[in-house]
């Protein structure tokens, strides 16, 4: 029958370590707050533990045998590799190192989420950061499996077993052929468009755009006419500049280059997609997650609010 390993604890290494280096039972009791009596037993059960005499008793104290010489050096590595991986783990903990995946529905090119990125980046280096790109259910499904820590999604809806913190809207900008009557405004109004096409394209977000369109023409007493492509959103926008329709874009996208294409602001102070939330799942807290909520309650409310082009605040590293 094989021999159970003994049973030491930590507390026994850090006591022998403690003995070994003050020479004594009791001044190592006074080192770590025991009494003489009590690190004696200690150091016993440890021997008996091991099958070996670590000390040697003497009338002027006590001195390592050779076992107990031996064993000092494997004391010692063993409780700096339990120090070392308790603060390798807390660092993880506190999101100072670890790795996070996000699930993105919207560009990162410029706007609110990337400058959020690189606030994150700016407080947690260390942290291994992967995107995901995207639809809402693809998302949703990727965190219940726990394949996502966190998502950015739009809209309201509330999907069980997630929590959601509201961070920001964007605006939203018409693109139109460069040759477009309406290409060389500042300003684009809703009652300029009522008669035109609309392209979308079947991934997202080109639903919710499709959505958005219905939802603002139809206040206008219009069904706006939307053609569907079965298109990337790479592709989507060169069917703009043949001619093919217009579309509409979050503020986020205005940063790319959009060849033969102009970007129009629509007037008003109420054209925002709706507002992107911070999805997580509320039964396991992921070791990023808690920053990214801290850095939402930092930020305070404004963020909800929406921002412009030339007023959008720069998140705050936690």
């Amino acid at each position: 029958m094989a021999r159970r390993p003994p049973a030491i604890e930590l507390r026994h290494l850090n006591t022998f370590v403690v003995v070994a280096e003050h020479g004594s039972f009791r001044k190592a009791g006074a080192a770590i707050g025991l009494s003489q009596s009590a690190v004696s037993r200690c150091i016993a059960d440890l021997e008996d533990q091991i099958g070996a005499s670590l000390f040697h008793r003497h009338t002027w104290g006590i001195s390592l045998t050779h076992a107990g010489q031996r064993f000092l050096g494997r004391a010692r590595q063993i409780l700096r590799n339990v120090d070392d991986g308790a603060e390798d783990i807390a660092a993880i903990g506190r999101s100072e190192d670890g790795f996070v995946r996000i699930g993105i529905f919207s560009s990162i090119a410029s706007g609110f989420l990337a400058e959020l990125l690189r606030a994150y980046h700016r407080a947690h280096p260390r942290v291994q950061v992967e995107l995901i790109d995207g639809n809402h259910s693809e998302h949703v499904a990727a965190i219940r499996q726990f394949s996502l820590d966190v998502a950015f999604l739009t809209g309201t809806r509330l999907w069980p077993d997630c929590d959601t913190s509201y961070f920001w809207s964007e605006r939203v900008f018409a693109v139109l052929p460069e040759d477009h009557s309406l290409a060389g405004r500042d300003e684009v109004d809703w009652t300029d468009l009522v008669d035109e096409t609309f392209v979308v394209n079947d991934v997202a977000p080109g639903q919710e755009i499709h959505d958005y369109l219905v939802q603002r023409l139809a206040g206008l007493g219009q069904h706006p006419e939307i053609t569907v492509h079965f298109v990337g959103r790479e592709n989507l926008l060169p069917l703009v500049a043949l001619g093919r329709g217009l579309t509409v874009v979050s503020e986020a996208m205005t940063a790319a280059q959009f060849p033969a294409c102009a970007i129009g602001r629509f007037s008003g102070k109420s054209c925002h997609l709706a507002p992107y939330g911070l999805h997580v799942m509320t039964t396991r807290p992921s070791e990023g997650c808690l920053a990214w909520r801290v850095l939402w309650q930092r930020r305070g409310l404004r963020a909800r609010q929406g921002q412009t082009r030339n007023s959008a605040p720069s998140p705050e590293p936690v």
